[in-house]
C-alpha cells in the first residue's frame, strides 16, 4: 500500500466541535498529520455528511462549511462509482455493516488506503487489506 489513511465524517466533526475535548484535541492532531504528511483521503460522501452535520448539529455558518469543504477537498478525494455502490451493497449484504459504513470502506479501499480512521466500525477490523483504527 502507499501510506494514505482514510478519515470517517466523525473526525472531521470532532475536529471542529468545540465541545467534543479530548476528541476534539486527538482529531485536531491526526488531521494535522495527515495534511503535514499528505497522506489523507476522504470521499465525496464525507465531504457531504461534514457539510450537513457542521451546520446542522454544530451550528457552523454555511460559509465556514463550505470553506473547510473545499479546503478538504484538496485532499485525495474518492469519487464512488456505480460498480463502488453495487461492491458497497454486497459488503452491506454478506458483512453485515451499514450501507453508509460500507460505501466509507469502498472507497478507503478504492483510494489505496491503509487505514481508516472511524468512531463507527469496529477498531482492529481488516477488510480487503485496509485496517480500521478508532483514534479515541
Amino acid at each position: 500500500m502507499n501510506g494514505r489513511e482514510f478519515v470517517d465524517t466523525n473526525i472531521l466533526i470532532y475536529a471542529f466541535d468545540r465541545t467534543a475535548g479530548k476528541k476534539r484535541e486527538t482529531a485536531v492532531a491526526l488531521l494535522t498529520r495527515l495534511w503535514l504528511d499528505q497522506t489523507g483521503c476522504l470521499s465525496l460522501q464525507v465531504l457531504q455528511e461534514f457539510y450537513v452535520t457542521a451546520t446542522k448539529a454544530l451550528s457552523m455558518p454555511a460559509a465556514e462549511a463550505f470553506a473547510q469543504v473545499d479546503r478538504f477537498g484538496k485532499w485525495t478525494v474518492h469519487r464512488p462509482e456505480i460498480d463502488d455502490v453495487l461492491v458497497a451493497i454486497q459488503l452491506h449484504r454478506e458483512k453485515k455493516v451499514s450501507f453508509w459504513d460500507a460505501m466509507i470502506l469502498r472507497s478507503a479501499i478504492s483510494s489505496g488506503c491503509d487505514l481508516v480512521w472511524s468512531e463507527d466500525l469496529p477498531d482492529g477490523q481488516r477488510w480487503d487489506g485496509v485496517v480500521v483504527r478508532n483514534p479515541f
